[in-house]
């Protein structure tokens, strides 16, 4: 893979320009749009239209040669992001690169380097090398670590030098909080949580110090230049979304999310690739209306979703409140799912945590997939399904969205060898099970046939 990509860049290196928006608005199909062309079963001109209108997205920076293409969009299968990270309790290069490992393992699309401690661009550089997906950053994160966790001492020039140090390692998105204005701090003030986002909240916290507009906002066309020259997508984050469900689809998430659909248009402008970052806490039945919003406020950017979590109460468990959310989100319009680990509310995510998340995601995208009918999607369920009713074990562990974990509990009772060709399980056994029954009802062809009959008749 590192090869293939080398030879692309080979044949692009004199461009001034080498976005894949920049290549899709001139009719040029690049080798990463056929890549992704060939994995989402789609065309590589529909790839490449799609790019050039902006409702897809290739995040693949020119520095990440390892990088395997993946797109993220409406057209394309739900994808998941992955979180990981360091923070200043808690910092450790190996555990970083094994949870990256643990999160390609376990099918995450994108991983998400969200390191506050230690050797911040240490850890990144590690996390790149060790991952062919797309990695992500919140720069802003680096910015506040740098010039000494004091907010105040923040400058738009700290702020410049520290996103063009991570493009040039090769992290492939930022997230980048720039539509949360001064103007919006009154319906803020109105909430029940306030601020959740940590960007958001030190974005707050230097603008009321100086009284002066947000400085991501004001050197937009400065970040633009850097990813134009890096071919790095932003995540145009969400400060203000609703960390309650009380909070949701307020004035303070809405009026920035207009926002965000202006920011989208200048970055297409300079052929900057755009998703929009989402929610959130939001009720069950706020969601849909949340998806038809953003794609009319930000003209159908893809939609990069947190849950949303459907309720507050589900501390430990936040991985399965927030899969309940993305579900219907993916189903209603949203590109990718960022992923909840049980961790969420409550501390720094282990390995372990790590895989939790990425399953419940796995699964939310995959039902959501199969909610907007995306063609094969469903297939691997229908091999499921054969599988079970044959009691054939192994290929119901490879079928599965987590092997081991299958395996793991199929053999907690009925380990040995022999009972992987058994015809039932340690629930029902073999007395009960009622695939085996029903079995043994359909050989009975001559009573069927005289049902039908008798039906019939």
């Amino acid at each position: 893979m590192e090869n293939m990509r080398k030879e692309w860049f080979e044949s692009r290196q004199n461009d001034s320009v080498r976005t894949q928006m920049f290549y899709a608005k001139r009719g040029e199909i690049t080798g990463e749009m056929r890549y992704v062309a060939e994995i989402e079963g789609l065309t590589a001109e529909f790839i490449r239209s799609e790019i050039a209108r902006g409702r897809m997205i290739i995040p693949a920076n020119i520095n990440h040669i390892n990088l395997k293409p993946m797109a993220i969009g409406l057209a394309t299968k739900c994808k998941i992001n992955s979180n990981i990270g360091s923070s200043a309790l808690a910092s450790d290069i190996n555990g970083e690169v094994e949870k990256a490992l643990i999160s390609q393992k376990y099918g995450a699309d994108t991983i998400m380097d969200l390191s506050t401690g230690g050797n911040l661009d240490k850890i990144r550089e590690a996390v790149i090398h060790a991952s062919s997906v797309p990695i992500g950053t919140v720069p802003m994160y680096q910015i506040l670590h740098d010039v000494g966790n004091k907010i105040e001492n923040l400058t738009i020039e700290k702020m410049l030098e520290v996103i063009e140090r991570q493009a040039k390692q090769g992290v492939s998105y930022f997230t980048i909080h720039a539509g949360f204005l001064l103007r919006m701090m009154p319906e803020v003030s109105k909430r029940k949580m306030g601020i959740v986002s940590r960007g958001g909240s030190l974005m707050a916290s230097w603008m009321l110090h100086y009284h002066r507009e947000n400085p991501f906002y004001t050197a937009f066309d400065d970040i633009l230049d850097i990813c134009r020259k890096y071919d790095v997508s932003l995540s145009l984050g969400d400060s203000l979304r609703p960390g309650a469900l009380a909070d949701a689809s307020d004035e303070a998430q809405l009026g920035e999310l207009k926002v965000l659909g202006d920011l989208t248009l200048r970055a297409w402008a300079k052929d900057v690739q755009v998703m929009i970052e989402g929610p959130g806490h939001v009720p069950l039945n706020q969601i849909e209306r949340n998806m038809k919003l953003e794609r009319e406020y930000c003209h159908d950017a893809p939609f990069y979703v947190l849950g949303p979590l459907v309720t507050d109460i589900a501390a430990g468990y936040d991985h399965i409140s927030s899969a309940i959310g993305a579900s219907v989100a993916g189903w209603k319009g949203a590109s990718m799912l960022c992923y909840v680990t049980p961790k969420e509310h409550l501390g720094l995510p282990n390995a372990n945590d790590v895989r939790e998340g990425i399953i419940a995601y796995k699964i939310a995208a995959h039902a959501s997939d199969i909610a907007r009918g995306r063609k094969g999607a469903r297939d691997i369920d229908d091999e499921m399904s054969d599988a079970r009713y044959k009691f054939d074990w192994n290929r119901q562990f490879e079928l599965a969205l987590d092997p081991d974990r299958a395996r793991e509990y199929h053999d907690e009772t009925l380990p040995q060898d022999v009972f992987k060709e058994a015809e039932f399980c340690s629930m029902c056994g073999p007395k009960f099970c009622a695939y085996k029954i029903t079995q043994n009802i359909m050989e009975n062809s001559e009573a069927i046939q005289k049902i039908i009959d008798e039906v019939g008749n």
